[in-house]
């Protein structure tokens, strides 16, 4: 099976003539339009958007597979994913969010910390969620600061955990 990466979720219907509202993940919301065909995880279609526009940050627009306000409904909280080939290749020292999940994180003298379980953005920037080997995870921003290096080639990202973060085990006294 091919490579997907995830770049939106349907939100649900908006108005009435069966258009979709999606909550685009990616830069700009702007970019699901020019991918048209979004597929679900598995690989199968999901939405053929044939037209659309961005309002209030999410994506709205017609898809060949909906025609009422029932349908587009329906379709609430369906992910859609496109293939990796489809993105263009990042420039030297730039890459994509997602292919940091699942690498592993090391300190600044190479001490294993964990692995990075996931990268959110509440609002407040990227954060990254780092699952060490034993414990619950923790957040660290993912700014030059505390994140100094990322390194795709070697599988590591070089994290500085912040003196806010703490470095005891939590409840521990």
């Amino acid at each position: 099976m091919t490579n997907l990466i995830l770049v939106g979720q349907v939100a649900g219907a908006f108005g009435v003539r069966g258009e979709v509202k999606i909550t685009a993940f990616t830069e700009s919301p702007a970019n699901l339009l020019s991918y048209k065909t979004l597929k679900r995880q598995d690989g199968s279609p999901g939405l053929t958007l044939t037209s659309g526009r961005v309002h209030k940050g999410q994506v709205i627009g017609r898809a060949k597979e909906v025609a009422t306000r029932e349908e587009a409904e329906a379709l609430r909280g369906l992910k859609l994913f496109i293939p990796r080939e489809t993105l263009p290749q990042p420039d030297e020292d730039e890459f994509y969010l997602t292919d940091l999940i699942g690498l592993a994180a090391v300190s600044p003298e190479g001490a294993a910390v964990g692995r990075i379980k996931s990268v959110q953005n509440f609002g407040a920037g990227d954060l990254l969620e780092i699952e060490p080997p034993a414990g619950p995870t923790w957040w660290l921003p993912f700014t030059r600061d505390c994140v100094p290096e990322v390194d795709l080639a070697g599988c590591k990202v070089v994290v500085a955990r912040p003196d806010e973060v703490g470095d005891e085990e939590p409840g521990a006294s």
